[in-house]
């Protein structure tokens, strides 16, 4: 694997080393080692495995706070996604940006996304399949989410969203006090 670091403190894209052969090719996409010595987090305990039938179908921005904050490995496994994500932590000189990548099948590439961010992702095809592992279970008391066209956060979509749900159209403005947990 090759760990690349994003413009946001913490946060990577992993593209897998391929070897091959005329059968095809072998890649880990995962490894203990690998993830200490590039100093990720590596204590995976839920893998979670999301699809969406319909190109737009957006899905975010989630996170979780401590102490459940998560970091997530994120891979898109069928079709093609716009992955995003924002840097909650205060103290990060990041804080409030946000990076985006095209994670498909084809390229197989992942993004790490550490604890403290927030996390979404906009379809680009019919049938996208996420694939995506996380080091904390879930837990609905922490959890929180931002909207997807909250002014503060500027992100420049491709295309304006066709499928939300409720919940994820429903989130507020960023406000400090919420959104870091001071409040509820």
């Amino acid at each position: 694997m090759r760990f690349i670091k994003t413009p946001l403190n913490d946060a990577q894209v992993i593209e897998l080393e391929k070897r091959g052969d005329d059968r095809g090719f072998f890649a880990r996409f995962f490894c203990i080692n690998e993830f200490d010595q590039a100093g990720l987090r590596r204590d995976v305990v839920q893998i979670n495995n999301s699809t969406s039938r319909d190109k737009g179908t957006l899905r975010g921005m989630h996170y979780q706070l401590a102490p459940k904050a998560e970091d997530k490995i994120v891979r898109c496994i069928r079709g093609a996604l716009l992955d995003v994500i924002v840097d909650l932590r205060p103290e990060s000189s990041t804080f409030l940006q946000h990076f985006k990548i095209e994670l498909t099948a084809d390229n197989r590439t992942a993004l790490y996304v550490p604890k403290g961010f927030a996390h979404g992702f906009l379809t680009l095809a019919d049938d996208t399949e996420a694939f995506y592992l996380v080091t904390e279970f879930y837990a609905p008391a922490q959890e929180r989410g931002l909207r997807y066209n909250d002014p503060k956060l500027a992100i420049d979509w491709p295309f304006e969203p066709i499928v939300i749900s409720e919940k994820d159209l429903k989130w507020r403005d960023f406000n400090p006090a919420y959104h870091l947990g001071q409040l509820e």
